[in-house]
This record gives structure tokens, C-alpha cells and sequence, in this order.
């Protein structure tokens, strides 16, 4: 690739600037929250907007259904002697509190400062719109001969539901997705002008964990200290997830981690992270975690176990001053390569029941059917494809490899078509991504477009 022809995308980019916003700005304004049964009109008007917007790019489109959401099917074959690539991402969001915004409503898309505010500005429709973009930009270079590659586009209508349907999908459609390589975007970047190659992903299961103790809610005032109080034992099984360090401490679910070797651990250092940055732009105030492993590893290369929700009693309103009849705890499990969903469950499983005191029952369910397995891309020419792509996207190389702290179905992808898969992301830790305020930085998403236009020139050659 040469430098007038990474000149020629970015210019061509740039030139496009308001459009590329302005069509991720119509988008983001469908609320296509399918987690909430009332959105599944919107998720379907979500995947209509999509597949006509594929359709001007010259994409044939076709929507899928397997289970309640929609996907997205869309495609340009030109020559069968060339690499097919699965484009992977998804257009359903997150639902949103309304109140806890500041900068807009959550579906009223905003520009402010460079960016883009709006749910799914970054995660992923932001994502979704730089490949359209992407697309756009390598067929002007190449003066309308096609693309370099054979292209298919898959995205989903329920990856912030774990996916559910997803396993399904694939294989009653295996044939029509068939492919070489599978681009996964769903991702975050390093930071604003100083990209990093993403090249694993940990795992990712939920799991649900209810303690009842008495018959129903009772006065505190007639039992307290005598009756059962299932908040206090739900709190003290999950504080005995962790030792007094910051280890978990589940009997079993470090056994199958490997240690890191020192080339990863140098490709981590390569990134020049800097803490103070880090919790500036997380806003996660301080920096907390497992003795012996840095950021960089607790988020890449460690598994995690997470309390994300506590609920007894009377979380809003006035108190009753009632020890709760239950109490409960939702929990994220990252895990890493080796371990597995099923084992992890099973562990769980093992170490409630022998925590729990007398005088409670409890209830753990994990759904083992939407957990996802790790996934690490392996070397080889896709990706080194890749780097050379970001670093003509972006106007300078990679700074290191990176990992996604997060959870999706790469493992799938790549184990269904026998593939690998590329990381290809323009979302930032700064996005905001599930949270209040979500947004896209414009600058970030341009460099993402101009990375997916030179991958398309980049991967015929890595298989020749």
C-alpha cells in the first residue's frame, strides 16, 4: 500500500465527515433496546435501516431470524479465487437510564467536541457504520473495479443479550457465511491517535445468586439478631469470592490459567500505559486488583469475577425496617484462555453451596447456554494483514497488542468456520460503552474506516 493511496482513503474520509456522522446520527436515533419486549418494533425498523443502508453501498442484504431479533445479512462476491471475509458486529444497544444523562437523551444524538452522544454511537453502531464507510472508501480507490475481497456482513440483533440465538443462526446459515477470515467488530481501541492491535478477548458468562432466609420480610425490630438475615450471608459468600489481597478465591478457578509468558507481557508494556490517564479517562477514580499482574494483565490476560447489582430489602422509597425475606446478587465472570464455562459453573456451584450458613436456601443459576469462551487470534499473515491496514489507516504503527477486556462470541465464529478472527474496533474506554452519556469520538471512527479500507487490499496478499 502506498502512501498516496493511504492519503487518497484518509482524504477521501475527511471529505465525507458530515455524512458519515449524520448517517450514524439517523441510526442511533432508533431506540433498538432488545432486551425491552415493547423495542422489538424498533429493533426490526433497526435492521430495516441497516439493510438499506448496506444496499446503497452495493451490498446484497437479506434479514435473518433465529430466535425474536433480527440480523442482518449482507454481501459482495466478485471472484472465488479471492479470501472471503465475515464482517461480525451488532446493531442492537443497551437499554439507558434517562435520567443519569447529561449531555442529551439517550436516542437524541448529539455533536459536541468532536464526538458523536447517543446509545450505540460506540457500541456498536459507530462500529458497524466506519465498515460502511470503510467499504466506501476502498471501492473509490480502487476506480470501481470491486472490492479486493469477497465480503459478508453478519450483524446481529442480540449480543447485548448474550447472543442467545446466535449458535443457532450460524448453523442453519453455515453455507451462506462460509469464510477465511472473520473480522470481529465489537471492540475498543488503545486511545485517540495511538492505535494497538487487539488480538484476544476474554470469555464471558453471568450468573444470578438469590439467598432466602425467613418466610417473608419481617419486622427488624421484633427478630433482629435472632432471625436469618440472607442479605448478611449473600455479602459474606461474595466477599469469600476474593482473599484478603484481591485474589479470587473460588476453589479451582485459577487451576486451568496459564501464566503469562514474558513476550506478552512485553507486547502489554509496548502500550506505554500510564495509570493517572487511565483513570482519568475511565473515571474509575482509583486502581484496585490482583497483586503481581499490572492493568494491562487484570484486563487482558487475568480472569475476573464481578458483583455488578446487590438487591434486599427496599432499595427505593422509605425503608420498611424489615429483614429481607431474600436477597440477591447479579455476577460477571471474565474468563481466559483454558477455562471453560461449564467448569466455571460447576466451581460456582461447589463453593456457594459450601459457603452459605445454615438457615438459608439459595438459588445460583448461570445460563451456560449464553456464556462465551476466550479467544486469542492466532499469528500468521490475517494478522499481520491487519497491522499493516492500521498502520496505513492511522498514520502510524500499532503501538503494541492489546487485548478486549469484554465479552463476545469470537470464539464461536472462529471455531464455526474453522477461521481466524481479526479485531478491528474504533471504540475508546472513554466511550462510555453500557453506561450514561455514551459516545463516539468522529476522529477515531475515520482512522477505523481508513484501517477496514486498506484491509481489504491488505488480506489478498497475505494469502498468496
Amino acid at each position: 500500500m502506498s502512501t498516496d493511496d493511504g492519503d487518497r482513503v484518509r482524504r477521501f474520509l475527511e471529505h465525507h465527515r458530515i455524512e458519515v456522522v449524520d448517517q450514524l446520527a439517523e441510526w442511533v436515533e432508533i431506540p433498538s433496546v432488545a432486551s425491552q419486549p415493547d423495542r422489538q418494533p424498533d429493533v426490526e425498523r433497526s435492521a430495516r435501516w441497516l439493510a438499506g443502508a448496506m444496499r446503497e453501498v452495493g451490498l446484497e442484504t437479506t434479514i435473518l431470524h433465529a430466535g425474536p431479533a433480527p440480523a442482518v445479512f449482507g454481501c459482495t462476491e466478485t471472484d472465488p479465487s479471492r479470501p472471503t471475509v465475515l464482517v461480525y458486529s451488532h446493531h442492537d444497544v443497551r437499554h439507558a437510564k434517562p435520567e443519569e444523562w447529561a449531555e442529551t437523551e439517550p436516542f437524541r444524538p448529539v455533536r459536541r467536541d468532536g464526538r458523536l452522544y447517543g446509545r450505540g454511537a460506540s457500541d456498536a453502531k459507530g462500529q458497524v457504520v466506519a465498515h460502511l464507510w470503510g467499504l466506501r472508501a476502498h471501492l473509490e480507490r480502487r476506480g470501481g473495479a470491486g472490492p479486493a475481497v469477497n465480503l459478508k456482513y453478519l450483524v446481529e440483533g442480540e449480543e447485548e443479550l448474550g447472543s442467545a440465538h446466535l449458535a443457532a443462526l450460524l448453523d442453519a446459515e453455515r453455507d451462506r457465511l462460509a469464510c477465511d477470515v472473520v473480522v470481529f467488530s465489537d471492540t475498543l481501541q488503545w486511545k485517540d491517535g495511538d492505535p494497538a492491535v487487539v488480538t484476544s478477548m476474554r470469555g464471558m458468562t453471568g450468573a444470578t445468586l438469590t439467598v432466602t432466609g425467613p418466610a417473608r420480610d419481617v419486622h427488624s425490630g421484633a427478630v433482629s439478631g435472632s432471625a436469618p438475615n440472607p442479605a448478611h450471608a449473600l455479602v459474606a459468600v461474595l466477599a469469600a469470592m476474593h482473599d484478603a489481597d484481591g485474589r479470587i478465591a473460588v476453589p479451582g478457578f485459577l487451576d486451568d490459567v496459564d501464566e503469562i509468558t514474558e513476550e506478552r507481557r512485553q507486547q502489554l508494556a509496548d502500550l506505554r500505559f500510564d495509570s493517572e490517564v487511565w483513570t482519568d479517562r475511565t473515571e474509575t477514580r482509583s486502581i484496585v486488583g490482583e497483586p503481581g499482574h499490572t492493568v494491562e494483565e487484570r484486563l487482558w490476560a487475568r480472569p475476573t469475577i464481578e458483583v455488578l447489582t446487590l438487591l434486599a430489602g427496599d432499595p427505593t422509597g422509605f425503608p420498611r425496617a424489615v429483614v429481607p425475606r431474600e436477597a440477591t446478587a447479579t455476577i460477571s465472570i471474565r474468563t481466559v484462555p483454558h477455562q471453560r464455562v461449564s467448569t466455571i459453573a460447576e466451581q460456582l456451584r461447589s463453593f456457594v453451596a459450601d459457603r452459605l450458613p445454615d438457615g438459608f436456601t439459595h438459588e445460583l443459576s448461570i445460563p451456560e447456554e449464553t456464556g462465551q469462551d476466550p479467544y486469542v487470534t492466532p499469528d500468521g499473515p490475517a494478522l499481520d494483514a491487519l497491522v499493516r491496514a492500521m498502520e496505513a489507516g492511522h498514520g502510524r504503527r500499532p503501538a503494541g497488542r492489546m487485548g478486549n477486556a469484554g465479552g463476545g462470541p469470537a470464539e464461536l465464529l472462529g471455531r464455526v468456520f474453522d477461521a481466524p478472527v481479526l479485531f478491528i474496533g474504533t471504540g475508546l474506554p472513554e466511550d462510555h460503552w453500557h453506561a450514561s452519556d455514551e459516545s463516539v469520538d468522529v476522529r477515531t471512527l475515520l482512522d477505523g474506516a481508513a484501517s477496514i479500507a486498506h484491509l481489504w487490499d491488505e488480506l489478498p496478499s497475505s494469502s498468496s
